[in-house]
């Protein structure tokens, strides 16, 4: 947390909900470091992973959903870290050797190139099992058909040292198109949030996500660039081990930045129906909805609170926020 200006803020774009910024592979990056320089931020993963890439730096704070939504609630305190965090990696035991070597060279590679400190990994003892879609509110969801064989892994690394868990689970290929048009929801944020927030939950600590797929073959067709970080690489693991390398310690006693400390929370316009704006509005802290970023929800100010303040684009609500 290196920003001069102590400022908190929060910039959050929620996963699977098909935000036109935001919604596909680190396209919000770009307006979390603008807001960051002139406030430290609290960002949830969805902002800032972006595969191969990321789009986090020193004044942000990356927390999981579970965790921002019980920092929300007052329940939860957050320690930004001076050092980087020891990470543990759990796979999949359905994950193939191969592919399971791919993910080791990567781990080998952020390693050497960034210096993060990963512990080692863990192969769960049992198949997770995941499965995952887009139901008919075109909204990303899925299933986990063994969750505690991931539990079991988390804690035999927690054993070992580990301060973060990055969670690699196989996931079945499917339909992309949509996706790759910019034109459907990321079908696999959806379940991706349930595997993190259940094992933040019972583990206490920061936590992410990262699909493993069987084909990581390199398209060679041109895609919407939101999503084309996700194109260029077959591992999309660097993202969380950067996050998580400097996400904050999760305090649940009375030490670390508190609800108390935030100046602001920024959200998509119309997917405003989340713990995060109402705790948020119980505590007359400012919320600003962003019009220039829509989602397949329709949850507006007109159904919650004419308190939120509805701005155009980030770009206004950037100059509105350098101000307080």
């Amino acid at each position: 947390m290196q920003n001069q200006n102590n400022k908190l803020g929060a910039f959050i774009v929620p996963t699977g909900i098909g935000a036109s910024i935001g919604g596909y592979a680190g396209d919000a990056s770009y307006w979390a470091r603008e807001f960051s320089k002139y406030s430290n931020l609290i960002v949830n993963p969805n902002v800032v992973n972006a595969g191969g890439f990321s789009g986090i730096n020193d004044r942000m704070l990356y927390v999981e959903g579970y965790s921002l939504d019980e920092f929300f609630k007052g329940k939860l305190r957050l320690i930004p870290v001076n050092t980087k965090n020891k990470i543990g990696v759990i796979f999949d035991k359905s994950i193939p050797q191969g592919i399971l070597n791919v993910h080791i060279n990567t781990i080998n590679a952020v390693k050497t190139i960034y210096g993060c400190e990963i512990i080692g990994y863990d192969i769960t003892d049992e198949e997770v099992g995941v499965e995952f879609c887009v139901d008919k509110t075109d909204i990303s969801t899925g299933t986990v058909g063994n969750i505690t064989t991931v539990l079991e892994s988390g804690k035999r690394l927690i054993s070992k040292g580990a301060e973060a868990l990055a969670i690699v689970c196989r996931f079945k290929e499917d339909d992309f198109d949509n996706y790759a048009n910019g034109i459907g929801v990321d079908p696999v944020g959806g379940v991706e949030a349930i595997i993190s927030h259940y094992i933040s939950r019972e583990l206490k600590i920061p936590c992410a996500h990262s699909p493993a797929f069987d084909d990581i073959t390199i398209s060679q067709e041109v895609v919407d660039p939101r999503c084309s970080s996700e194109y260029i690489t077959p591992t999309y693991l660097p993202c969380i081990l950067l996050g998580l390398s400097q996400a904050p310690k999760l305090n649940f006693n009375s030490e670390g930045l508190s609800i108390n400390d935030l100046k602001f929370l920024v959200m998509p316009y119309n997917a405003l129906g989340s713990i995060p704006v109402f705790e948020g509005l119980k505590k007359d802290i400012p919320v600003y909805g962003i019009k220039e970023n829509s989602t397949v929800l329709n949850v507006t100010s007109n159904n919650i609170n004419d308190k939120i303040k509805v701005i155009e684009t980030y770009q206004q609500a950037l100059d509105v926020i350098k101000r307080i």
